[in-house]
């Protein structure tokens, strides 16, 4: 299992994203929901306005079937930077949460 720090520059409807998240859709796609809802609720926002967040994924290239169910929906410019688990929270912690202003 690999772990990777994304950021992405937000080009969707995120509200929509939201409501996805909270209707249990993302969680229930296999084999990626649990990960990618995991991640997206702790998506936090850098004062740029790009979105980052820590993901787990197994695809290669990384986050394929979560770009192609979801992520590109919603985000552009997608980059991944391979990590230790845990330590692309640690990074980002001190950001606010991306949806703390949004429904």
């Amino acid at each position: 299992m690999a772990h990777y720090l994304v950021t992405a520059q937000a080009t969707g409807d995120l509200p929509a994203l939201r409501r996805r998240l909270d209707s249990g859709e993302i969680r229930a796609l296999r084999p990626f929901g649990k990960a990618l809802d995991h991640s997206l609720r702790g998506a936090r926002l850098r004062p740029d306005g790009i979105v980052v967040w820590e993901e787990e994924d197994y695809c290669s290239p990384p986050l394929a079937m979560e770009r192609a169910a979801v992520l590109d929906s919603y985000f552009g410019a997608i980059e991944v930077e391979a990590l230790v688990a845990g330590t692309g929270w640690s990074r980002i912690d001190d950001l606010p949460a991306l949806w703390a202003e949004r429904p």
